[in-house]
């Protein structure tokens, strides 16, 4: 039994650096009939231009894991953080170019 268990296990390595992780206050998500583009921008204040500071691509399947998996932790945070708040307008100009679509 406890070989099966281990043959089921997905051992997962996290490196110093991944670890720290990167800030991130901008999603641009894009798609094509195969795959989503999570490109993840850090925009500063008083600064038009901004970079991709990590991009992520998915299958449409993990795409929609991912949609479920953040739902299943943002109501879980809110059952004992209170509702989080959300602005209608972004808090940064939103006119700096590159694909429309946000989150």
């Amino acid at each position: 039994m406890e070989e099966q268990q281990n043959e089921n296990q997905l051992n997962i390595e996290l490196s110093e650096e991944i670890a720290e992780g990167i800030f991130s206050n901008l999603a641009i998500i894009t798609h094509s009939n195969t795959e989503f583009v999570l490109d993840f921008i850090r925009v500063m204040p008083g600064i038009p231009k901004a970079k991709v500071k990590s991009r992520i691509i998915l299958t449409p399947e993990h795409a929609k894991r991912l949609l479920s998996a953040l739902d299943d932790n943002i109501q879980k945070f809110e059952a004992i953080n209170g509702r989080i708040k959300t602005q209608e307008e972004p808090p940064f100009p939103m006119g700096f170019g590159g694909p429309t679509a946000q989150a």
